[in-house]
């Protein structure tokens, strides 16, 4: 059965009324895998060497337990809907990409998966001129995939992550060029380029004159600089978020919690995917005292910070969020209090979207080691976040470069739990 084409898409989301609204996707990629057993899945019935030290505390959803270092991801439960048997990763490498695309670097084609981001720029284009539709708050870590945003794959270039970083930012505004006169550049810049264009096969000067429009765009409004200025935020609701560490932690991601609100700003100014990273949980040693003293505080308010100002501000039903690592860690405490690389089960937690929340989905036995319930791949969540944007990740391709159409997930689909 054929994919759906780009021009049905658009047809079809007019009839539906998508078009009108504004769809978004937050993604908090947890750097270096969080241990699922330390918070949304405590085993109090498991030996201590596998139970660990910490202790459960109640929710605001009869029934849901969490991690006594997250009461503020506990009051809002009824939001949220945590994900206790992820699987997908093939081995216990350290990489985002699967958290980006819900697939395995493995057998790619050629310029290699797309991720969610890159994706949904592609079918959806910006939903506002002045604002790219796909941005990367992840800054570079030691360890690249730790500062992936996601990769655009055979997307190319002009539908990669926009990463308002560095000095780049004091280039978003015209200080002393008027408009008309940048157009005239613009112009003038189109006929020197005119002749590479012909000359180039590989589609990437065609993706630079995208990133050109998206530039220009971008310059001539202020609604881009202006979602990244937090100063302009309430200073109640700045409290609330909170500002974490700004440092990279080790080879990691900052703690930065205003990566958290720059995040929301960003979605209410047209962003349809923002991903960040979060701080460097791979602790194969002192596990308990890194989550305890450097981690989950931190992490607790960033994230509940930004769950609830999400259905505070009504985005509830547009603005989907996930945060997730790349797999689990070992049931068994080791040697240094650590816990080791686990691909066979992670977990993760989703809110927002319109989704069926208050809920738990999966369960593992009685150590967290195996899956005992609903297994649940990447790729489903995936699949449901593609659904929440309106596009069926199952009927619509893409194509790669060699023209061949691609599926947005391999055959997983949307968690019926969820909607």
């Amino acid at each position: 059965m054929g994919g759906m084409t780009l021009s049905q898409l658009l047809q079809a989301e007019e009839t539906a009324g998508i078009g009108n609204s504004h769809k978004a996707i937050i993604m908090i990629y947890m750097v270096g895998a969080p241990s699922h057993q330390d918070m949304y899945d405590l085993k109090m019935q498991a030996p201590a060497e596998i139970r660990g030290e910490f202790q459960p505390i109640k929710t605001n959803v009869p029934g849901i337990e969490i991690c006594e270092h997250m009461p503020g991801m506990a009051k809002i439960m009824d939001k949220c809907v945590p994900l206790r048997s992820v699987h997908g990763s093939p081995s216990g490498a350290h990489d985002s990409f699967i958290c980006y695309t819900g697939r395995t670097t493995q057998r790619q084609p050629k310029g290699g998966w797309p991720s969610l981001g890159s994706t949904i720029s592609k079918l959806k284009g910006p939903q506002n001129q002045a604002v790219p539709p796909f941005v990367g708050l992840a800054p570079d870590a030691g360890h690249p995939p730790y500062g992936s945003p996601g990769l655009p794959g055979f997307l190319g270039v002009s539908h990669a992550a926009f990463r308002p970083s560095g000095p780049a930012r004091n280039n978003m505004k015209v200080t002393n060029v008027k408009i008309n006169r940048l157009q005239d550049r613009k112009n003038l810049l189109g006929q020197f380029d005119a002749f590479r264009r012909e000359a180039d096969a590989s589609g990437m000067m065609s993706g630079l004159d995208s990133l050109s429009d998206q530039a220009l765009g971008i310059l001539t409004s202020s609604k881009l600089s202006e979602a990244l200025d937090l100063s302009r935020e309430d200073p109640k609701i700045r409290e609330r978020y909170g500002k974490g560490d700004p440092k990279k932690f080790g080879d990691g991601a900052p703690r930065n919690l205003e990566h958290f609100l720059m995040a929301r700003r960003l979605v209410e100014a047209g962003a349809r995917v923002v991903t960040l990273n979060f701080g460097r949980w791979d602790f194969h040693s002192n596990n308990f005292k890194g989550l305890k003293d450097t981690h989950l505080p931190w992490f607790d308010q960033g994230l509940s910070a930004l769950i609830d100002d999400i259905y505070q501000r009504g985005l509830d039903k547009d603005v989907s969020v996930v945060a997730w690592g790349e797999f689990g860690r070992t049931p068994r405490i080791n040697q240094n209090a650590g816990r080791d690389h686990w691909p066979r089960v992670g977990g993760g937690i989703i809110a927002g979207g319109g989704l069926k929340t208050g809920q738990v989905i999966g369960a593992t036995d009685r150590t967290g080691g195996e899956i005992a319930d609903r297994p649940i791949h990447f790729g489903e969540v995936l699949a449901t976040l593609y659904g929440q944007m309106g596009i069926d990740a199952n009927s619509m391709t893409i194509n790669d470069l060699t023209g061949r159409p691609q599926y947005l997930v391999d055959g997983h689909r949307p968690m019926p739990e969820l909607i």
